[in-house]
């Protein structure tokens, strides 16, 4: 790839223009990067171009392009982009460190944050690139993936759920999601009413709202009521499209292992302090 996508490059890059450099979060260091809400454009650069004032540590004279990855895993590391070097700037020198010119580079572009490789010596951060050609490529992701961002900061539409559980882009979602038990909060964003619910045991959150992306009320008495209001029948299967304005959001994950009893007591506590028995969707 550095190869090929290289050549295509004007003006051409070789491999031995290339520095590769591999970035481990670090939050104990001053100016690190603490964790993946350091990983932005302005931040990387910042991070990148300051280094070591030993020549043994970091070549005196570095290539002009640099690559950046970002550890995403022991031996993973993520493409975040490149960098044009265009040289030390020797007045901003310290007696600690240098400092380069760095400009981002569209040297690899298409494939930041889609390109995965294998890493294969954590110890060593930065090599030239005729070494670091030969690293193993373990994943090109799919161009259009939608990146889970964490579970504090789910916020699901019901349409968006349903896509989640069955679109290909949404797979990092569908893994975060099946790995925790958890309660979980339903809003209905046309009265602002709340629903409190709970995955645990074997289900975990993604298989518990699988079943609402299926039919819109996971068998819950108050969502069901929403589901066939205005029809004749107690039993009737003409369903509303009242699922519509639904908003899924996390309010507390557990492990795997967490017993039942603990999950149960944080679903009552969330239930009581948000009043979603008395003003809200829950039944009980």
């Amino acid at each position: 790839m550095l190869t090929g996508l290289g050549a295509e490059h004007l003006p051409s890059i070789e491999t031995k223009d290339v520095r590769v450099i591999r970035h481990i979060y670090r939050p104990q260091e001053p100016g690190g990067l603490a964790g993946p809400e350091d990983v932005t454009a302005e931040r990387v650069l910042e991070y990148t171009r300051f280094q070591d004032i030993s020549t043994r540590r970091f070549p005196a004279e570095a290539e002009p392009y640099w690559v950046v990855f970002i550890a995403d895993g022991q031996r993973r590391s993520r493409l975040f982009g490149s960098f044009e070097n265009r040289g030390e700037l020797v007045n901003e020198r310290t007696n600690a460190v240098r400092f380069f010119d760095l400009r981002p580079s569209t040297f690899l572009e298409s494939l930041a944050d889609r390109l995965v490789i294998e890493w294969t010596s954590p110890r060593n951060w930065h090599r030239r690139g005729t070494s670091a050609a030969d690293l193993p490529v373990l994943e090109i992701a799919d161009r259009d993936k939608v990146p889970f961002p964490g579970f504090d900061r789910v916020a699901l539409p019901y349409q968006q759920l349903q896509e989640m559980v069955s679109d290909a882009r949404y797979a990092d979602w569908r893994t975060a999601l099946s790995q925790v038990q958890g309660i979980y909060l339903i809003t209905d964003a046309s009265n602002g009413k709340q629903y409190v619910g709970k995955a645990d045991g074997s289900e975990r959150i993604y298989g518990r709202w699988s079943s609402y992306a299926r039919d819109g009320h996971g068998g819950n008495v108050g969502l069901r009521e929403l589901a066939f209001a205005g029809t004749v029948a107690a039993n009737a299967t003409v369903r509303t499209n009242h699922a519509r304005h639904f908003v899924f959001s996390i309010l507390r994950v557990f492990g795997p292992s967490t017993s039942s009893s603990e999950v149960d007591a944080a679903e009552s506590h969330y239930k009581r302090v948000l009043m979603t028995r008395e003003f809200g969707l829950n039944r009980n």
